[in-house]
């Protein structure tokens, strides 16, 4: 932890993850997936935009017509103008660019304004301080979701550089280190670190691999995450998203740092989503005396892999030659070495 971090300088606690948007010219199939299988509130607000509802947000989920098939911006909610403007000082010390984002996209994300900056791997951030809400009532198969004061969920991204990128939030949202996971996934050594911004076990998960830098994913992240409020919930989705032919990735099973009960499906574009159901909080109470630990392994039991195809083995193969000869996409001013003193 810096010390900035355990200074009154420091925004931790203040920030949530609010939205996400996405890129797709696979509209109906977005369409069908989040609220047929996994059973979202969606609106569609032209034919070329569609939202995702969760809770009493205008939008959760943002999914706009474009080549891209990938996640292209997260919108993270800073909870008070003190933060808010800590945050913007730490962009503009840095010599960061920072763009205000015209009222039309504000409306369309379902905030009332917003900023924007470059983000690792060319994902932009968004930060905000108030949603848009709305009386409407939500129209899903699902009972309920997990948002509030933890935010929607969180982001699972692979990287070829997971200490610059952890330097990078720690030095715009004095991100905590929860947790380690050493894994062994089709034969590569991989170093998961989980990052929270909240009481929410993590809102950023880094992979990245031991001894050679690679990356073997196509997408700009490799998940993202949703959270349940009943575990009937997140069954009955994995069923659905079974019966409708949609691509299952991992089995439910249960991982061993945050204890969330989970499954995982592939996306019309590509990257996973992850449904959960109750992962550990780091209330306040735990944080004080929270201790970094590294677990052996993702999972306790269960996420048995039965989505991975020959060609998409292939695939990853090639994308991880590819990634070895290219240069990935930072923002060098906010991930250098001098950000927070974190290392490899």
């Amino acid at each position: 932890m810096s010390d900035r971090q355990m200074s009154t300088d420091s925004v931790y606690g203040n920030v949530r993850l609010g939205y996400l948007i996405v890129e797709s010219n696979k509209m109906l199939d977005w369409h069908r997936f989040g609220a047929d299988a996994i059973g979202l509130h969606v609106d569609e607000l032209s034919r070329d935009a569609l939202r995702f509802r969760l809770d009493d947000h205008e939008c959760r989920f943002l999914i706009r017509r474009g080549p891209a098939e990938d996640l292209t911006a997260i919108g993270w909610q800073v909870t008070d103008h003190g933060s808010f403007d800590r945050i913007l000082a730490r962009l503009v010390d840095r010599g960061v660019p920072v763009d205000e984002g015209t009222p039309e996209e504000a409306a369309l994300r379902g905030v009332e304004r917003l900023w924007r900056f470059p983000g690792p791997k060319g994902v932009v951030q968004e930060i905000f301080t108030t949603a848009r809400t709305t009386v409407t009532p939500l129209r899903m198969i699902t009972s309920g979701y997990v948002t509030g004061a933890a935010g929607m969920g969180h982001v699972a991204v692979t990287t070829k550089d997971p200490a610059g990128i952890h330097r990078y939030y720690d030095t715009v949202f004095d991100a905590h280190l929860s947790d380690l996971i050493d894994e062994n996934i089709s034969g590569v050594r991989m170093k998961i670190r989980f990052l929270r911004v909240n009481e929410r076990h993590h809102s950023i998960a880094l992979a990245g691999t031991r001894g050679v830098s690679l990356d073997p994913i196509r997408t700009s992240v490799q998940h993202v995450n949703i959270q349940v409020a009943d575990l009937e919930d997140m069954l009955a989705a994995y069923q659905r998203v079974t019966d409708l032919g949609f691509r299952m990735a991992w089995t439910v099973g249960q991982h061993t740092n945050d204890r969330e009960l989970s499954f995982y499906c592939v996306t019309p574009s590509g990257f996973e989503l992850e449904v959960g159901w109750n992962p550990v909080l780091v209330t306040p109470e735990l944080d004080a005396a929270w201790e970094v630990t590294t677990y052996q392994g993702i999972s306790i039991w269960g996420h048995d892999d039965v989505g991975l195809r020959a060609l998409d083995r292939l695939s990853q193969v090639r994308q991880a030659v590819l990634s070895a000869r290219a240069r990935e996409v930072s923002v060098p001013e906010l991930s250098g070495a001098a950000a927070g003193g974190l290392t490899s």
